[in-house]
């Protein structure tokens, strides 16, 4: 029993496991209530299902956390990744008629990019609190994407870049492994360089990071432009999934789930250390939510309260001093 106890306290300290552990508690739940959510069929040389339908729509909130993680990890946030995304889809679209497919996709990045780069002046240069700075292009960057799009949804037809967004390959959505290759080149840039280090220096604490010879506001302008070039590559895939630019609906509110992603997935708002794989496990969490919310047929109205509440529990249990409380307070009741 001490063993069992032990390991279960070791777990406990793991900050991968309790994201991991939602997704688990939340695929019984659909097991007992949704018993055809795990039903899955193959047609026309690819799979379909929830499960499918999770790992292509979370894609792009898996991409843009990622980012997120960066910019958390030195305390700040970036509440303008939805605005972003429609930057970035409205010039990919807009492009499509004239240009050739990898400047398309060339600029849509880019725009990330510069996007990327001017929050980073703001907060790193400038020193802007990271909030009021991201909330600059929070406001008129859909703005901008309207501006773009001249005030209308744009359609395309191109099939090469629809493959991007609703295209399979071996089985799976395209959309996962271009998600799995951001993934891959972050956790390289992380563990291969001096850059994740520094990040984690410097988040925790940036006075002392400088007396140590480490750059803060190199770190935070690369932690900034690493996010808006994954809210680029973001923009693109969901233009393509849609075959359209929404400048007013494409993203919307992605950054809070971002932000709640990276925050179930371990890292803390305080910055300091932070954790990728638990980033990826959080914003899996978020998307299996959000199909369940919808397989149960919510009304869309209560759709941001239903997650809201689910999101609080499990951020209260994930909490060592939330649980510790409880632990206490069960044993003020035992002894009365």
């Amino acid at each position: 029993m001490a063993g069992l106890t032990g390991l279960a306290r070791s777990l406990g300290r793991q900050k991968m496991i309790w994201p991991i552990l939602a997704i688990v508690v939340l695929f019984l739940f659909n097991l007992m209530v949704i018993p055809d959510f795990f039903r899955m069929e193959w047609k026309d040389g690819h799979l379909f299902g929830n499960l499918i339908d999770i790992l292509k729509n979370g894609s792009p909130l898996i991409i843009i956390a990622i980012g997120m993680t960066l910019v958390i990890a030195k305390e700040g946030i970036d509440i303008s990744v939805g605005s972003v995304l429609a930057i970035s889809g409205a010039i990919a679209v807009f492009m499509l008629d004239g240009y050739p497919l990898w400047l398309v996709i060339l600029a849509g990045v880019g725009a990330g990019l510069i996007c990327g780069l001017w929050n980073g002046m703001l907060v790193a240069i400038i020193g802007i609190q990271p909030m009021v700075a991201t909330l600059i292009l929070l406001t008129i960057g859909r703005g901008i994407a309207q501006l773009i799009t001249g005030g209308q949804v744009l359609t395309t037809s191109d099939k090469a870049y629809q493959f991007i967004g609703k295209g399979h390959l071996l089985g799976l959505p395209f959309p996962l492994f271009i998600a799995m290759g951001v993934f891959l080149i972050v956790y390289l840039f992380k563990t291969r360089t001096a850059f994740g280090l520094f990040l984690e220096a410097a988040g925790g604490n940036k006075t002392a990071s400088s007396y140590a010879g480490i750059r803060p506001k190199v770190i935070f302008m690369t932690a900034y432009t690493i996010t808006g070039v994954c809210a680029g590559i973001a923009g693109i895939i969901i233009s393509a999934n849609v075959a359209s630019a929404d400048a007013n609906n494409a993203g919307l509110w992605i950054e809070l789930d971002a932000i709640l992603a990276v925050v179930i997935g371990g890292t803390s708002m305080r910055g300091g250390r932070f954790y990728l794989g638990g980033t990826i496990f959080g914003a899996l969490f978020i998307q299996s939510l959000t199909t369940t919310i919808y397989s149960l047929g919510v009304e869309p109205s209560s759709i941001l309260l239903v997650k809201a509440v689910v999101v609080i529990v499990v951020c209260l249990i994930q909490s060592d001093i939330f649980r510790q409380s409880f632990k206490l307070a069960k044993k003020k009741v035992a002894a009365q």
